[in-house]
């Protein structure tokens, strides 16, 4: 089983992700470890690091799940997963899910740090469906429409159990 779950921000990608790597014992990969650099808030990777890190990831495992909303990783992994999962629940629901968010410790130092990043957090959320290039819902729209391979889009949140 190989899947790759992305959608916007607060859609649900993690939370389905890490469950589905628990239940099937698959190895997970959170794109955001790869995107950012580590221990920095905000500081992105270089392209090209980034992408030799995902290919290393798939070399190395043939069972897995990538989550994240990286169009361009995305599509570098998506003739590689067995099923694509489109997590497109509505700004609502993904800003809703954003204010209830546990600390992430991977990410933050503090939970008041995480707290201090939620307004960009939100706002970058709202943007998700008019903002353009490769972490937009325009490119995430393509990538899904677009997939020849086994696919499922969930609207809603959170999704359902039988997305797998």
């Amino acid at each position: 089983m190989r899947l790759l779950v992305f959608g916007n921000s607060g859609s649900g990608k993690t939370t389905l992700a890490l469950a589905i790597a628990e239940q099937h014992g698959l190895h997970h990969l959170d794109l955001d470890t790869i995107v950012w650099e580590p221990e920095q808030v905000a500081v992105e990777r270089p392209p090209e690091d980034r992408l030799a890190d995902l290919r290393s990831f798939l070399e190395r495992h043939d069972c897995w799940v990538i989550e994240g909303c990286y169009g361009e990783l995305v599509e570098a992994a998506a003739d590689r997963c067995t099923r694509l999962v489109f997590l497109n629940p509505g700004a609502e629901a993904c800003l809703g899910n954003n204010r209830r968010r546990p600390w992430e410790p991977h990410k933050y130092d503090t939970p008041e740090a995480q707290d201090e990043m939620l307004d960009a957090l939100q706002a970058w959320v709202r943007e998700y469906y008019t903002r353009g290039g490769s972490w937009s819902y325009e490119a995430h729209r393509r990538i899904f429409d677009t997939h020849r391979g086994d696919k499922v889009e969930s609207t809603s949140s959170p999704p359902p159990d039988d997305l797998i």
